[in-house]
């Protein structure tokens, strides 16, 4: 619900006219207009919409065309500022003093006129008064009349309205929780004050009895529901029974447990987003939703022992497709891991695409492979894997069925996935019945294996006392194992579920000196894993939440937070830690 954001562009002068000013217009508003096109030429929400940058309307040279141009952006939802210039300029006379906004300068590198030192002033003064902002400055000098934006310049820019973006989309939304705290899962235990302050999202509860009663009271899109139901029957094929002969369901049972699966699918969708027919259908306040952007459901264990688990409701959902097509993935987190919502979010605002959520479940050594196979790990799975497999919730998506231009496998932003990727990611997936032991309720798991290789990256918010959220970030590979080793080691968890092989990249020193030592420090069960590696993007989005990040493997030339960070100690991770202390959550405010 509500407009999404826009881009402010802010083209800063040297406001002394006659002769000063006068030279300098063009080529401050055409820096402005650069700017402007490399965004929206590039950025999109991941909903497909373009990304739309707002300009000032006139170059701000002191303080009254900083104000006008303030309540330009106020009236037009700007939530994201980027302030460019060429010279110099009144740097606290001009600048952006929102601090709800993140904001970022770019200072042109050229040697006609001061860009560089309007930058250093700018940004000291925005240290001195406690609004941290991202400086950007091209490592070339350029010519004054050089419109183009260096690569260096774009990458920053880029990484920043992306991060800031994703501020921007996440304030006044809600999470959605379904139930509670599963299994004594840290993560599921829903902290409000932690959503509210760092990422400004409410905390929605509703109780899994709530599904019951729309099930019963048939409080759900009758016609969609037939067409989901077919959809499912024609494109989801049943895999094979695991469970032993005295514990298998009949058929009668089985076709039943589908049937209210998809009616749970459905149901969540209209409890996370909302649904004008239901309105139609006399349920007004049931139409509404929750205005949730992302998602959760407790299951195990009060409703798995009594009802068919959300496995298939889950996996479709965080899902780029479905029965009424190809659409934008939705985030929903299984066992209500609330922390790895938060995360699958993270990758899903930066990169537009559906997210993986696994159990972080095995490390196997070289050593161990060989003992229980006979075979030896090769290529990049040589030094050892991570085993990525949870029950059956994580999206179709990471089959890695979907191919790029080269016919590489690869994940897609919704509007580039074709019907034929679609039918691979299905024709590439069974769905067992689920496994009695664990879900006494009954349902259905999704089982198919990850192609590589795919770049990931694995993210994870936890929550720490005494220091508050820290993120985690892993950059590494979907691998492919020759089929005798992956049977072998599938056979010894539970082979009705998604597995995904991952190596991340080793340095061979700290968190990351091997494979092992990355499982080992990893901080929880759960983790959220994007196509690609967008460690930059993340550590750049974290600094802007105050979110310190306490491991990844990100090259140091590529970490790019705001300039104050600099003031808190020349190593990057602690000074992380400290700036994050200082400034504290965005929207955390103290009486």
């Amino acid at each position: 619900m509500g407009r999404l954001p826009k881009v402010g562009i802010r083209p800063v002068i040297d406001g002394r006219e006659l002769g000063v000013r006068e030279s300098l217009e063009v080529q401050c508003m055409d820096m402005a207009k650069a700017a402007a096109k490399l965004i929206q030429d590039t950025l999109r929400f991941p909903s497909g919409e373009q990304v739309e940058c707002v300009i000032a309307d006139t170059t701000i040279g002191g303080v009254a065309d900083a104000a006008a141009c303030a309540d330009k952006f106020k009236r037009e939802g700007v939530e994201v500022s980027l302030t460019v210039t060429p010279c110099w300029c009144y740097g606290t006379e001009v600048m952006d003093t929102d601090p709800l906004i993140p904001k970022a300068v770019w200072g042109f590198n050229g040697t006609e006129r001061p860009g560089a030192v309007y930058l250093a002033a700018a940004l000291a003064g925005y240290s001195q008064k406690g609004l941290p902002a991202f400086g950007i400055y091209g490592k070339e000098v350029q010519d004054g009349g050089d419109k183009t934006i260096p690569q260096d310049v774009s990458e920053k820019i880029l990484r920043f309205t992306k991060g800031a973006l994703a501020v921007a989309q996440m304030k006044g939304k809600s999470y959605l929780s379904i139930g509670y705290s599963s299994m004594g899962i840290a993560g599921s235990m829903v902290d409000v004050n932690f959503l509210q302050d760092y990422l400004g999202v409410r905390a929605e509860f509703v109780e899994s009895v709530e599904l019951l009663r729309r099930m019963d009271n048939n409080i759900f899109d009758q016609e969609e529901y037939e067409k989901a139901l077919a959809w499912t029957k024609a494109n989801c094929e049943e895999g094979e029974d695991r469970n032993s002969p005295e514990s298998q369901k009949s058929r009668e049972q089985k076709d039943a447990e589908w049937e209210k699966v998809v009616k749970m699918t459905l149901i969540c969708k209209d409890l996370m987003n909302g649904n004008p027919k239901l309105k139609d259908m006399g349920f007004g306040e049931e139409s509404k939703g929750r205005n949730a952007i992302m998602g959760g459901f407790q299951g195990q264990r009060q409703w798995t022992d009594y009802q068919p688990n959300a496995d298939f409701t889950e996996s479709i959902l965080n899902s780029s497709f479905d029965w009424n097509g190809i659409r934008q993935a939705y985030v929903f987190a299984t066992e209500n891991d609330c922390l790895n919502a938060i995360s699958m979010l993270f990758g899903h605002l930066l990169t537009n695409k559906a997210q993986l959520f696994s159990d972080v479940r095995t490390y196997w050594s070289p050593e161990s492979v060989e003992r229980v196979t006979g075979k030896k790990l090769t290529g990049l799975a040589e030094h050892g894997i991570i085993h990525l497999i949870n029950s059956g919730s994580t999206t179709l998506d990471a089959t890695a069925q979907q191919l790029d231009a080269e016919g590489n496998p690869t994940m897609k932003a919704f509007w580039d996935i074709t019907e034929d990727d679609v039918q691979r990611c299905l024709d590439n997936t069974k769905w067992p019945p689920a496994t009695v032991e664990y879900f006494r309720g009954g349902g259905f798991s999704s089982n198919f294996l990850t192609k590589g290789q795919m770049p990931l990256t694995m993210c994870r918010v936890n929550l720490v006392k005494g220091i508050g959220p820290v993120l985690q970030i892993v950059e590494g590979w979907s691998v492919e194992l020759p089929e005798d080793i992956h049977t072998v080691l599938n056979e010894r968890t539970d082979p009705t579920w998604p597995t995904t092989w991952f190596v991340p990249r080793t340095t061979g020193k700290g968190f990351f000196k091997d494979v092992y030592t990355v499982m080992a420090k990893w901080g929880a069960n759960h983790g959220a894993i994007s196509h690609g590696h967008i460690g930059a993007d993340l550590i750049s989005l974290a600094a802007m939440l105050r979110i310190p990040v306490n491991m990844h493997n990100v090259d140091e030339n590529d970490v790019f937070r705001p300039s104050a960070w600099s003031a808190f100690g020349e190593n990057l991770e602690g000074a992380d830690y400290r700036a994050c202390k200082n400034y504290g959550p965005i929207y955390g405010f103290k009486s």
